[in-house]
C-alpha cells in the first residue's frame, strides 16, 4: 500500500532560494540589476538554473546609511549541490564579479545568498551554509521578493508565514516594485 501523502512530498521537489542584490554598477555588466542577470547566466552556466525569478525590487540599504539604493530579488534555483557546496560557488561568482568582503554591510556589485535550502536547518561555521539565511526576519529585500514567488513559505525554523513576518517588518524599510 502507498503512503500517499510521503508520495507528494516526493513529487513536489523542496526549492533553494537565492537572494540576489547590488547597489553599484559594475565596470563590465553595466547596472546593478545588468549585473545580477549576468550573474544569473553564469550560475547557469555553472549548472545551477534559474527556475523562477521575482520581480525587482528597489530597497533602502540596511542598515540605514547614505549608500545608493540597492536592486534586489529572489530566485528559485534548481541544483543538486549540496548547501556548502552552492554557497562555495556562490562565493566564486561573486569574486569573479568583483566582490571583495572587506567591510559589513558596505556597498557592493554583487550579493548571492542562499535564503532557503529545502527548508534545511544548519548552524553553518566557516566555509558551511548558515540556513536559513540568519538575517532574512526583518529585511524587506528578502522577504518580499521570497512571498513574490512563494506566498505560503514558512520559516524553517520559527514556522511562521511570510505574510507574517512581511507584517512584522521594521518601519522604514521600504521596498519599492
Amino acid at each position: 500500500m502507498y503512503d500517499y501523502n510521503n508520495l507528494l512530498v516526493c513529487a513536489m521537489p523542496a526549492s533553494v532560494f537565492i537572494g540576489l542584490g547590488a547597489n553599484l554598477p559594475h565596470e563590465h555588466h553595466g547596472s546593478p540589476r545588468q549585473t545580477l542577470e549576468a550573474a544569473l547566466e553564469e550560475l547557469d552556466r555553472r549548472g545551477i538554473r534559474t527556475v523562477r525569478l521575482s520581480r525587482w525590487y528597489r530597497t533602502a540599504p540596511v542598515p540605514a546609511s547614505d549608500q545608493p539604493w540597492y536592486v534586489n530579488a529572489v530566485a528559485e534555483m534548481a541544483t543538486d549541490r549540496s548547501a556548502d557546496d552552492l554557497l562555495a560557488e556562490l562565493h566564486a561568482v561573486e569574486a569573479a564579479f568583483g566582490r571583495s568582503r572587506t567591510v559589513p554591510n558596505a556597498a557592493r556589485p554583487i550579493d548571492l545568498d542562499i535564503i532557503d535550502y529545502r527548508g534545511q536547518v544548519a548552524a553553518g561555521g566557516p566555509g558551511k551554509a548558515t540556513l536559513p539565511h540568519p538575517r532574512m526576519i526583518g529585511r524587506a529585500f528578502v522577504l518580499r521578493p521570497l512571498a513574490d514567488l512563494e506566498p505560503q513559505w514558512r520559516h524553517p525554523v520559527t514556522g511562521q508565514s511570510i505574510e507574517l513576518l512581511i507584517e512584522a517588518l521594521p518601519v522604514g524599510q521600504i521596498a519599492v516594485s
